[in-house]
Order: C-alpha cells, then structure tokens, then sequence
C-alpha cells in the first residue's frame, strides 16, 4: 500500500523549504521504497532550492542517504527487503553507449524510478537527484540502492551518496592521483576534503590545501594536507609553485565551481599535470578566457569529473570497508546530526562555512 510520510519540499526558488507530508507508492517493476537513516546536506540541495538545477518545482530534496530497503517491486533481485544501502544518483543502464564500451562510470541513461512521488493533494514531486531522501521513506530504482556493511553508521556511509563520493573519486579516477604525486585542492569543504583524504591514502606526498577561510584549512590539516594556502592572504599559484620547487602540482582539483579558481587551478599545475573541475557551477558561469597558447603550451589534461567518475557497485562498498578499517575517515565529514525540520537552518550554517555535512537523523 502507499506510504505517507514526512518530506522536505522547496516550492519555490529562493524560497524556505518546508517539512509536509507525502505520498510514497509501492513499487513498480525495477523500483524499492528505502526507509531512509540518514541524509546529508549537500550544496546540490540548495543549488535546486535556488533554482540553479532547473526550475521543476516543487522538490523533494536529499540525496546523499543510508537506509534499509522496505520494498521492492517485482523482478527486483539485486537488493531485498532488509538490505542496508546506500543510494546513488548512477543506477547505469548497462546498455547505452558508454556501458557497451565498458565505461558504465559515464553512463548516459542511468535509472530513476518511473512513479512519481506526490503531496496529498496529487502534486507530483521532482525528487532531488532522483533521489528525494530528505523524507522518512523515498522511492527509487533498485538501482539505485548498493548493498554495504550493514554494521556502518548510517550518517557516514550516506554521504557516499554525492559529496565525499565525488571529492574522492575527483582525486583517484578522474586526477589519477598517485605514490609520490602532488595534488592541490582548492575548496575545503566536504568535497575538497574527500580529495585530500583520497590523496593522503594513494600516498601523494604533497597534499596542498587552498581555501580563504582558516577554519577551513584546519580541517584540511585533519583529513591529510601536508601544506595549506590561505589565498586571501597569499598569491595561491605562486605558493603552490613555491612549495612544489617552482614546478606546479601534478594534480589541481577545482572543488568550488567559481571561473576564477578554475583559472588558478590551471595555472597551479604542473606542465603535462592534470586539472579536475569538480565543483559545481551555475548556469551563468562562463569558462575563464585562459589564452589558446597557454591550453596548448602546458600540455596535461583539463577534465571535468562526474560523481567522482565513480561506480557505486564498486566504489560504495570499497570506501564502506576502508572506513570500517580505519584507514578512510567518513565519520569527520559529519559535523552534527539534525532533523528533518532543521534542513533550512542547516543551509546557512553550510553557507556560512561552518560545517562539512549536516546529517538528517531519522
């Protein structure tokens, strides 16, 4: 039978969002219903709060979750009633063009659940990602639930689900980072940190922080920088040539989404290094007017990264058991456990820069 639960919705851009009631349905064909744990605060949320994704309001927000599959509908085998996962926003397809070529990571047509999601009056709910887990129980494609160690806290393995997924992958798969490397993340927040922490384990030995905010890059310290640059206080370029005996980092990862610092991410590397975007931008943004010479001269690569180039069914149980190790720290990414009725405060104190993720406890 459908479920009613609580959801956070934003009904319009720029607007406060508010906890109502929605309506969950069973599962159709390829879909479950996960209970979920807990969900992180992630800038995508605000950005659809904004109106900087698209404007198919209302939303159902949340997308980085942990939870228990509830339901699932029929011919669904890969997850059970039970199962303890975490949810990605890459159910891949296995059929587009990228799968076919072995490269599911950039899958095309990933799935998302074909019912709609509604409020009690039968609005139909645009779920953030595909996702919608800012809500008691949310439906999506059983693809999108990858099974974990169900001994995992909850408010750690979900924030797999978007921002230390992405920071770490950033550095891993698309950078390529390695033994001996340099690497240079600018912006220290979750995602910039998952790259510094991704970089400290594949044993990079100079591991550059760049933020303007101090409290920020003491927590870069605390998740594996071996140097910081406060680049409101200092020429961020010349400092990481200085420190990499005047060459530039191997690897610059751009984690704001801001044309300026993708401009001195380009500048900071090294001549053949390798530039990842992986912060997200708004759609007015334009590229910065780098000279054509200079793209060419420096040789490397310029590359954005998707979701970290990542694959859940791969990547979300490797980190899982890696943190349960202790050798990768998902549990400081989380900086307090709230509720539901406390996403929008959350998003000024993440404005604000004061925490890495918020995590909804439910």
């Amino acid at each position: 039978m459908t479920r009613e639960v609580r959801g956070v919705i934003a009904r319009a851009k720029g607007q406060p969002v508010s906890v109502e009631t929605i309506v969950v349905p069973d599962p159709g064909p390829g879909e479950a219903v996960v209970r979920v744990q807990a969900c992180g605060v992630c800038h995508t949320d605000l950005h659809y709060r904004e109106g900087g994704i698209n404007d198919n309001f209302p939303f159902l927000l949340g997308h980085e979750a942990a939870g228990t599959v509830e339901a699932v509908g029929p011919d669904v085998t890969g997850v059970a009633p039970g199962d303890f996962v975490v949810l990605n926003w890459r159910a891949v397809c296995g059929e587009c063009r990228a799968c076919r070529k072995g490269k599911s990571q950039y899958c095309f047509a990933t799935h998302n659940a074909k019912q709609k999601m509604t409020l009690t009056d039968g609005t139909e709910l645009a779920p953030a990602l595909g996702i919608g887990a800012f809500a008691e129980a949310t439906l999506v494609a059983a693809g999108q639930c990858t099974k974990v160690d169900p001994s995992a806290d909850p408010a750690a393995a979900g924030l797999l689900g978007c921002g230390v997924m992405a920071g770490f992958g950033a550095a891993t798969y698309t950078g390529g980072i390695g033994k001996g490397d340099s690497i240079a993340v600018f912006g220290c927040g979750g995602v910039g940190n998952a790259a510094i922490a991704a970089a400290r384990l594949a044993g990079a030995t100079r591991i550059i922080a760049v933020d303007l905010d101090p409290r920020k890059l003491e927590w870069a310290r605390d998740f594996g920088a071996t140097h910081t640059v406060d680049a409101s206080k200092q020429d961020a370029v010349e400092r990481i040539r200085a420190i990499t005996d005047g060459n530039g980092a191997d690897v610059c990862v751009e984690a704001v989404g801001n044309p300026k610092v993708l401009e001195q991410a380009f500048f900071a590397r090294d001549l053949a290094g390798t530039v990842v975007q992986v912060g997200v931008p708004t759609p007015d943004m334009q590229f910065p007017a780098i000279p054509m010479i200079e793209f060419f001269g420096r040789g490397g690569a310029l590359k954005p990264s998707w979701y970290g180039d990542c694959l859940p069914s791969r990547d979300f149980p490797l980190l899982v058991d890696l943190f349960l190790q202790g050798r990768f720290p998902l549990d400081r990414f989380v900086s307090e456990r709230i509720q539901l009725d406390q996403v929008e405060d959350a998003f000024h104190r993440m404005e604000r820069g004061e925490v890495l993720r918020s995590v909804v406890v439910l």
